[in-house]
């Protein structure tokens, strides 16, 4: 009797779907919160600080649990690592319903964002496991997920998820919580196979900090990341002090909205433009003019000018995440991936950091900028020289 074999366009597009899916989880329960914090801030009776504590909290979290993520996954592979951060994510965002206090707001959020510092390193190794022809689309598809997530969280919150949980900020972070769960029981039961070529449970975690390679990846990521944060960070007051302060929101909407077109596009030019050493350099420079738009346009330029820096970031953090699960064998995926993430969080923050000094120094509004426009030139140079042919397992 005959064997029947898979359909191997079924298992692609299940594999597809889950990165999708698995995308969204990385940020749909962390930007529901600026909508929400009105309603927090006024129950629990948050002074600024706080506020600007539970902003940082994430990004802090993102670089700290990278490497215990690695762990998770050289230990018990990529897919329970996936799943353990997509449970992680889905229970804290619904226990911090649950928070009486502001210090109990401080622990699950810090339980939720750990759960998305463990998936991030998951993924590229589970790209290069389920879908290792496809790698640049397969890491398309899953930060396209994770763009939209972004959207729809901001913009449905208040109009939609509020209503339906009668008011209540408390019950708004549960209904976040349960698509996530819900994708981690997805990725538990309907998850492709491991490829055969696959190392399913790594030995190695610790990332090889001597490795050029990594830290050249690493400062790429953090330029691109310093990019976006450091401008979503200046933007409103920068507009404010050019005395522009009803372009706020529709500055900001352009550049995070920006974003979406270039990930949809990326799913068709990613294959051809991760391999071409050209097309970082093309972002970095594209950054760089939209970064001098914004600093010396005012008015609706400046709007225009943040669209085009959403684009541009988008496009890169495409062709940099594409990068570790090509450029490192199998079993080295996760330790560079978590290596990675690690350094580039912390240079956004320090980037930001930097621009607001120098602002508070000379008094200069558009001063602000100019680390930013340092890390795009950057970005436009490090990845030159870089060696993009696919490695293979050692």
């Amino acid at each position: 009797m005959n064997t029947p074999t898979r359909d191997p366009t079924i298992s692609a597009f299940t594999a597809f779907s889950l990165l999708w899916l698995s995308g969204t989880g990385l940020r749909l329960t962390l930007l529901c919160v600026p909508p929400l914090i009105p309603l927090i801030h006024t129950e629990l009776n948050l002074n600024e600080t706080q506020i600007g504590t539970l902003g940082t909290l994430p990004s802090l979290l993102l670089a700290a649990a990278a490497i215990p993520g690695s762990l998770l996954i050289a230990r018990f592979g990529a897919k329970a690592a996936l799943i353990v951060g997509l449970l992680l994510v889905g229970l804290g965002s619904a226990a911090r319903g649950a928070s009486e206090n502001i210090g109990m707001l401080y622990i699950t959020t810090m339980i939720t964002a750990g759960g998305v510092a463990i998936m991030q390193p998951s993924l590229p190794p589970l790209v290069r496991s389920w879908l290792p022809n496809r790698v640049p689309l397969a890491t398309a598809v899953y930060t396209n997920g994770l763009l939209v997530a972004e959207l729809l969280a901001v913009a449905i919150t208040l109009p939609f998820v509020l209503p339906l949980a009668d008011g209540s900020w408390r019950l708004a972070f549960v209904y976040w919580g349960v698509p996530v769960i819900v994708v981690a029981l997805l990725v538990l039961f309907i998850a492709p196979r491991e490829a055969k070529t696959a190392v399913t449970v790594p030995r190695r975690w610790w990332p090889n900090w001597r490795d050029k390679l990594m830290w050249r990846l690493a400062f790429c990521l953090g330029c691109v990341n310093t990019c976006y944060f450091a401008t979503n960070t200046f933007l409103p007051d920068y507009l404010t002090a050019i005395g522009r302060p009803d372009l706020i929101s529709a500055t900001l909407t352009s550049l995070n909205f920006c974003q979406l077109p270039a990930s949809i596009l990326m799913l068709w030019f990613a294959p051809r433009l991760v391999p071409l050493p050209g097309s970082y350099a093309g972002v970095g420079l594209l950054n760089l003019a939209a970064i001098i738009g914004i600093a010396t346009s005012s008015g609706w330029g400046v709007v225009a000018w943040a669209g085009v820096l959403g684009f541009s970031v988008a496009a890169g953090l495409i062709l940099i995440l594409a990068l570790p699960p090509l450029l490192s064998a199998p079993e080295d995926v996760h330790r560079m991936a978590s290596a990675i993430f690690t350094v580039s969080y912390p240079c956004a923050v320090l980037m930001s950091v930097l621009g607001g000094l120098l602002w508070d120094t000379t008094s200069i509004p558009w001063i602000a900028f100019v680390p930013i426009g340092f890390c795009a030139i950057v970005l436009s140079i490090l990845p030159l020289g870089i060696n993009l042919t696919p490695r293979h397992s050692s």
